[in-house]
């Protein structure tokens, strides 16, 4: 009876059917709560459906009466608030965003949920408030969200942090002396230290060390490189408006709701806006490393597959996108260098793959719209994807691998690939895919690797890898935000707010947005 009772709650439009809840209990649930609680339990229900915002919920989405309406029309007002307590208490145990298409990364699981159960006890409390508070602190870490929520929505109440304007594509050097940058930007970090924007203090230009540790402690609590230089993505992030960061924790809330708890499978988890892969078990974490993911303009996209193989010494074959936007102007500066570099040209002659000499091609001739050769590199160090490959079938041609480029890690915000996941220790999760596995100790995976042939290797066990979109996450009980790289969370808090819920269907192992380069 409870997944039928969910499925006639989820299908619903903005509000409740009352025939349709009531069908759970044998009887109008209004009636129910008119023999329990009082009136001024009602009004009390009304008021805590009223401060929905505090939970992430738009309160217009569901009819809560006004507060006045109680003593012209009492009944009504019993009704209405009611049917806004039951269609309220579904978003807030199971969410309003059921799915979005190509979010695949999102997890609902309304068998976790005693829906039924919920919907008894609010119809017989004689607090249904109560009923409702408990649901909303009911998703993990939900409460420590909610307070950094109503921080941010203070701040926006005293109208927001300062804009910063000017030339904000030219770096700021610590150090350096700027009458228009550095009183905004004192202005903008006075919540790390008031000091630095009080009193004489508050106009000084120059980038001084005070001023220095501020901007470090600002980088460092957005994931950024906080090494005090202000450049364009710290000027991007510093003007990033409260409302978004609102936006931000409000979904977080609501994709923690209906979860059900974690698979107890060994697993790969990418956490894509905070540039992390970890391996877990249950809620165990075995492993955890920095990766690099795609690039705005090549977004990595959501999905859910297994890591089947692992290919040694992989070869290259540049995508069509990458070889006419990326390589291209390379070829053009330096042909050689680029074939010193292992990469190769081929066209298609007579129904033939050639290869060509890409010393003899005059590449003026040739643009991103208009180049008829396709590119590979060999296998070997200097490959684009490293010495190794981790393979995951799928259909965006998204996967795993090594890469040369290691100083990219050292780098706070690490979107820098054309979709697939770079590893900052390769190494060690060969390691993990390979545990288990006869004849593949150490020193046998090493000389896979340094016999330079190129070589894939089924493994054993496969592994579940789930590439998320989580901008908000919880450590120690303390809120970790991360800027929306994709803009996926404002997405997401647009489809929050539409009078009805979101149910587009999204395929397993789809993508966010389609991608073909690495």
């Amino acid at each position: 009876m409870r997944h039928v009772l969910a499925l006639s709650l989820l299908t619903a439009p903005s509000f409740l059917a009352l025939p349709a809840v009531a069908q759970g209990f044998g009887a109008d649930p209004a009636a129910i709560v008119s023999e329990v609680a009082s009136e001024a339990a009602i009004a009390r229900l009304a008021e805590r459906l009223a401060r929905l915002p505090e939970d992430g919920l738009d309160p217009s989405l569901y009819g809560v009466p006004a507060a006045g309406s109680a003593a012209a029309e009492p009944a009504r007002f019993r009704a209405d608030t009611l049917r806004a307590a039951q269609a309220a208490l579904v978003d807030l145990l199971l969410g309003r965003v059921a799915s979005l298409r190509g979010r695949v990364d999102l997890r609902r699981d309304p068998s976790s949920v005693d829906l039924a159960g919920w919907m008894a006890e609010l119809a017989s409390a004689r607090e249904p408030a109560e009923v409702i508070s408990r649901a909303a602190d009911l998703p993990p870490e939900a409460r420590a969200l909610k307070a950094e929520l109503a921080r941010h929505r203070a701040v926006a109440a005293a109208g927001g942090w300062p804009r910063i304007t000017g030339n904000l594509a030219r770096t700021l050097e610590p150090g350096a002396t700027d009458a228009a940058r550095v009183p905004q930007l004192r202005a903008r970090l006075a919540m790390f230290d008031p000091a630095i924007a009080t009193g004489e203090a508050a106009a000084s230009p120059l980038y001084d060390a005070r001023l220095q540790t501020a901007v470090r402690a600002f980088q460092a609590s957005e994931g950024l490189e906080a090494d005090g230089r202000v450049g364009s993505i710290t000027w991007t992030v510093l003007n990033t408006p409260v409302e978004a960061k609102i936006d931000q924790l409000r979904v977080a809330l609501d994709m923690r709701r209906g979860q059900g708890r974690p698979i107890a499978e060994r697993r790969i988890e990418v956490n894509v806006p905070h540039f992390q892969l970890r391996l877990l078990e249950g809620d165990r974490v075995m492993r955890e490393m920095a990766v690099i993911v795609g690039r705005r303009d090549r977004q990595t996209p959501m999905l859910n597959v297994r890591m089947t193989a692992v290919q040694f010494n992989p070869p290259w074959g540049a995508p069509d996108r990458n070889a006419r936007e990326d390589l291209l102007p390379r070829f053009r500066r330096d042909p050689a260098g680029m074939q010193a570099r292992g990469y190769r040209m081929f066209q298609r002659v007579d129904g033939q793959v050639v290869p060509v000499d890409a010393t003899e091609i005059d590449f003026t001739n040739y643009n991103r719209n208009y180049f008829p050769y396709f590119i590979r590199q060999d296998a070997g160090e200097r490959n684009a994807l490293g010495q190794i490959k981790f393979v995951m079938p799928n259909s965006e041609a998204i996967f795993m691998h090594d890469t040369p480029d290691r100083h990219l890690f050292t780098r706070g915000q690490r979107a820098f690939s054309s979709g697939c996941i770079r590893l900052a220790q390769p190494m060690e999760l060969l390691s993990d895919a390979f545990s288990g596995m006869s004849g593949w100790d150490e020193a046998q995976m090493s000389r896979a690797i340094s016999s330079r042939v190129t070589r894939t290797v089924p493994m054993a066990r496969s592994i579940l890898v789930r590439l998320h979109y989580t901008t908000v996450v919880v450590e120690g009980g303390q809120v970790i935000m991360r800027p929306d790289i994709y803009g996926l969370d404002a997405d997401y808090a647009r489809a929050l707010d539409r009078p009805v819920r979101q149910r587009i269907a999204s395929s397993e192992g789809g993508a966010a947005r389609g991608t073909q380069a690495r």
